[in-house]
């Protein structure tokens, strides 16, 4: 399998014959895997501004893009949902997958729907599936176990097989739980809130006897201890020590964070459950978050064993060349709360360590990136953690915007990255995260080395 994840923009502002004739012939592209629906930019919409246009598509920004369902969504399926289907206004008389898929079938090309867990705040009734943080306040993210998210969902997954002849679907959600979300243990700005408590999560935890005021407590002990560090304040006994103290007190903490990602696996479990009941011989799988690669506490909760129960493939990120600025940042992150009694060499050597691999110190890791090594570690480690069944396709990253002085992508960082995932076993590569970003000598350099491991 040799993909490409690429958004509506592209075939309306290139032409799809020639958009789809191009990922033949200068990558060997064989799988589509069109961003469908999404409110954000990381896969739908033309390239950042302050960021480089590429070599093709129109050269200019889009600053007003919006999203939603690029596709054209069907009422019936949304009918237990309190959220809007809404068709994405940016290409407002478009349907992406009724254009690209007759085009991709002369070519013999397969096309799955790609949609990621990212909503806007305005969507007519996400207000009423919206998470509740600790403090009591609506977040601009769902909560997995409102009703109303997961008939979205299920509504969208069945829009797209019962509306299309589609290979499969492929969900996103780079997301994590409140206990990770108080540590900051993230390659983002810093942590996201502690949520959920919602009456459907509150409901939850109580069947599970869970004690609610107990864990609210823990959690406000946490929040207030995170924020001493990073004000400067260092507890006597140090903040590894005093956070294990918490945790011990209140055990709830753990117990909210299990209770966040069960919400998260049973939309797994019912997106998969519904589509195979629909259409048993499509792919269904999944993207796992590039946080995988850097926190071990969110790498602990990616089961891959137990994906196979209730998937077909995963797309594990293994972005190496924007992955030396986001693992430095997380290490930034790190450090400032759960072990700030390290410096931040050290809270990168503990990484690496933990995490069974070994780069550039810190003072290189942003400006040159991860190595294609890195990919040959993690490919071999997904596929053995994964089993025989469960297909695992590396997300290898092309242009994937980073800062002014971060690494940049080169024809001959794809190429080793493509290289080594199929020497670590992968069965396929999956091109991210969109080719309204991409640069064709490095989309080229992948079809090089595609071309060059291909058998006889």
């Amino acid at each position: 399998m040799v993909g490409i994840q690429v958004g509506a923009v592209s075939f309306v502002d290139e032409g799809t014959d020639k958009v789809l004739d191009g990922f033949q012939e200068v990558a060997a592209i064989d799988t589509l895997f069109l961003a469908t629906f999404t409110y954000g930019r990381g896969i739908a919409g033309r390239q950042l501004r302050g960021q480089p246009l590429p070599d093709h598509g129109k050269q200019e920004y889009d600053d007003a893009f919006r999203g939603g369902n690029f596709a054209t969504p069907h009422p019936q399926f949304y009918r237990r949902t309190s959220i809007a289907p809404e068709k994405a206004p940016d290409h407002a008389a478009y349907d992406v997958i009724a254009d690209v898929l007759p085009a991709a079938r002369r070519r013999r090309m397969r096309l799955y729907c790609w949609f990621e867990d990212v909503f806007r705040r305005d969507v007519p009734g996400f207000d009423q599936a919206a998470e509740i943080d600790l403090h009591g306040k609506p977040t601009g993210l769902a909560c997995h176990r409102n009703p109303n998210t997961r008939n979205f969902w299920l509504g969208l997954a069945e829009d797209y097989l019962r509306s299309y002849d589609v290979d499969g679907l492929m969900w996103g959600s780079e997301r994590q739980g409140p206990l990770d979300n108080a540590l900051a243990a993230s390659h983002g700005g810093g942590g996201s809130g502690v949520a959920c408590f919602c009456p459907h999560c509150l409901e939850a935890a109580r069947q599970a006897a869970i004690d609610v005021d107990r864990a609210r407590e823990g959690y406000l002990a946490l929040e207030r201890w995170a924020a001493a560090l990073r004000g400067g304040q260092r507890p006597a006994d140090g903040a590894f020590v005093t956070f294990w103290r918490l945790l011990v007190r209140y055990p709830e903490l753990l117990a909210w964070e299990r209770l966040w990602n069960e919400g998260l696996n049973d939309t797994y479990r019912d997106l998969y459950r519904l589509a195979k009941s629909i259409a048993p011989d499509k792919g269904i799988g999944w993207h796992v978050w590039h946080n995988n690669s850097f926190s071990p506490f969110y790498r602990a909760e990616q089961d891959y064993a137990e994906f196979a129960k209730y998937s077909d493939f995963l797309k594990v990120v293994m972005y190496n060349n924007c992955g030396g600025p986001r693992l430095a940042q997380y290490v930034r992150n790190a450090q400032a709360t759960l072990f700030a009694d390290l410096t931040p060499e050290q809270v990168l050597e503990f990484t690496y360590g933990v995490q069974q691999y070994r780069e550039r110190p810190l003072d290189r890791i942003a400006a040159e990136g991860l190595s294609a090594d890195y990919v040959l570690r993690e490919t071999r480690r997904a596929v053995t953690g994964a089993g025989p069944r469960l297909k695992i396709w590396p997300g290898i990253d092309i242009d994937i915007p980073t800062g002014a002085s971060d690494k940049k992508t080169r024809p001959e960082d794809v190429y080793q990255a493509v290289r080594a995932a199929f020497q670590g076993g992968a069965h396929g590569v999956l091109l991210s995260r969109k080719y309204s970003e991409m640069k064709l000598a490095n989309l080229e350099a992948a079809g090089r080395a595609v071309r060059e491991l291909a058998p006889a």
